[in-house]
Order: C-alpha cells, then structure tokens, then sequence
C-alpha cells in the first residue's frame, strides 16, 4: 500500500498575487492530508464515511461532495487507470474551506501516490503543476499557483510566479521558482486563527480577475504592489525584523481590503489581533471567511483576545515537509 501526506499552508505575503504571475512567501501547516493507495478487486474511493465503488467512466462525474477530488483525479488520469482496480481513501486534520489549501493538500497527496505507485517519474515541479491542472480544468477552480507547490515542497518557500498569470497554464509556460527559506530561519512567530466559516477560494477570486484582465487601474497597480511585498520581506524575515514584516503583512491586508477581497469576519478579527499587540495580521489564504494569519512574539495574549472575539480555533503554522510517500505493509 502506498501512503501519501502533504501539508496544508499559510500565505505570510504576496498572495493572491500567484494568480497574476506574482510572488509569494509562504509557510506550512503542520495539520496534512493523507491518501492510501491499494490495488483491489475492484476500484473505490473513499473520503470519511463516504464511499463510492467505481465500475465505469460514469462513476467519475463530478456530483459536488466530498468525493469530488478523487473522482476529478481519476478523470484526469483515466486513459492510464482504466480497467485498474485502485481503491484510494482520503482524510485530513486541515480545516476545509478555511483558507489554507486543504482541498489542494488532498489532490497532492492523491497525485503524489499515484505517481508513486505507477513509476510515472514526476518531478516535483510537475506534480504541482498537475495537481493545478487538475483543479483548474476538470474541476473549474479558479486558483493561483502557491497552493500546489506548497504542498509538494512544504517550508517556508519564497515562490515567483512570473510567465504563469495565464491560469489556462500552457505546457510552454515557465516553471515556478521555489526558493526555501526554512534552512535559515531560527524562528518565525505565527499563529492561525480560524473564523469558523467556509468559502470557495474560485468564487472569491473571482471578481478581481476578471476586473484584472479588464485592465482596471487599480486592480492592476495593486497586484504589482502586493507581488512586490515578498521580496521586501525575505530581508525582514530572514533577519528576525518582526515590525518590519509585520508592516509588510498590513500592507498587504490593506490593499486586499481595499479591493473587496476581505470581509467583516476577517477584518473584526484583524483588527482585534493588532489591538492586543500583533505585529501584524492578513488573510491565510482567500478572504469571505476562512483564516487569518498572525505575526506576535505574544501568541497566548493575542489568541486569547482572538477566542474570546469569536474566533472559531487556533494553529500554530510551522514548517514542516511537503509531500512525502512512502510504502508500508498491509
């Protein structure tokens, strides 16, 4: 049986700049999703107490639950999985909708076994840029480019994005530029705190989008900006400058708010973080809800303000290794 894990993650800066061919910083969780791998009698997957037995290429039609990341997998590589029996199960301690690229932790985990399994021989760099396809083009995810390569290579990675605004991803287009951090940080002093709602990452991306390819003004000046702010971060983390990453993280929160990407949940929550004493505060991931991301040498101070405002739980994001596969006897 093959066992596959990937983490989850936290966007520190740049996000959703991935999206336009920006860069980003960013740190993973130490909550993963896990895919097992068996060849059986018959092919099923299976997520929680959901299952499906697969007997034709009907069975693989999307149908909206929680089955759909297995299925659009399957889909994808169905000319190479047909007529296998394979049986895949799924879970995960990362918070759904929340955020921090769960769902994508889920299909890397699922790419990764099968790549492992069937010898396919993918890089790293190419099972993120299939787990996206897959998201993108069999499941119709309107999503950038950090999710997937966070959870191949986990970290805390400074990632450029550049040649890779056109989410259609060409197979001509440049790879991403994955650059770890983590070997020289000593500490980074985050904490999560999650809002208790749920929100589909594509639905929030996606009037920003389409006023970014309109052309408009301030979309587009925005997304220079934030695409900037992870470069001028590198320093500051690297040297332990917390104020000065922490100004970063604002400004970055505040061009988001700016252009509607937020909502009052995260902002009330943002706003109460700073107050007790944070350095600084922004979204996880997408905004609508899902998870905010705290910069604070004073987490029980801070989380404590956070719980006590309606904060749903706390992380604590480390990081912690990308995606890892291993064999293991039955």
């Amino acid at each position: 049986m093959i066992v596959s894990t990937a983490p989850g993650r936290c966007g520190i800066l740049g996000n959703p700049s991935d999206m336009y061919g920006g860069s980003v910083i960013s740190i993973s969780t130490k909550e993963r999703a896990r895919c097992e791998l068996a060849i059986g009698d018959v092919g099923m997957i299976q997520s929680g107490h959901q299952s499906q037995t697969l007997r034709n290429r009907d069975d693989l039609d999307l149908r909206g639950d929680r089955l759909d990341i297995l299925r659009a997998v399957m889909q994808y590589f169905h000319d190479e999985l047909e007529d296998v029996p394979i049986r895949l199960s799924v879970s995960t301690d990362i918070p759904m909708q929340a955020g921090m690229a769960g769902s994508t932790a889920l299909m890397v985990s699922v790419v990764g076994a099968l790549n492992a399994q069937f010898k396919w021989g993918m890089n790293p760099w190419i099972i993120a840029e299939t787990a996206r396809k897959i998201e993108n083009r069999v499941m119709k995810v309107l999503c950038g480019h950090q999710d997937q390569h966070m959870a191949v290579f986990g970290g805390v990675n400074h990632m450029i994005f550049l040649g890779k605004e056109n989410l259609e991803q060409r197979d001509d287009e440049p790879l991403a530029t994955v650059e770890p951090l983590a070997p020289y940080l000593k500490r980074i002093p985050l904490l999560c705190a999650h809002t208790g709602l749920k929100h589909h990452s594509g639905s929030v991306h996606r009037s920003p989008r389409e006023r970014w390819l309109a052309g408009e003004k301030q979309v587009v000046e925005s997304f220079h900006r934030i695409a900037d702010l992870p470069r001028l971060g590198k320093r500051a983390i690297l040297s332990g400058d917390w104020k000065k990453l922490g100004e970063l993280m604002n400004e970055n929160q505040s061009i988001i708010s700016s252009l509607g990407g937020s909502g009052e949940v995260n902002d009330r929550l943002i706003y109460i973080a700073l107050d007790a004493g944070a350095y600084g505060a922004k979204l996880a991931g997408a905004g609508g809800g899902g998870t905010i991301l705290v910069l604070t040498d004073h987490p029980r101070k801070v989380g404590n303000a956070l719980l006590k405002a309606g904060a749903d739980s706390l992380m604590y994001p480390k990081p912690s290794p990308g995606l890892n596969v291993r064999t293991v006897s039955e």
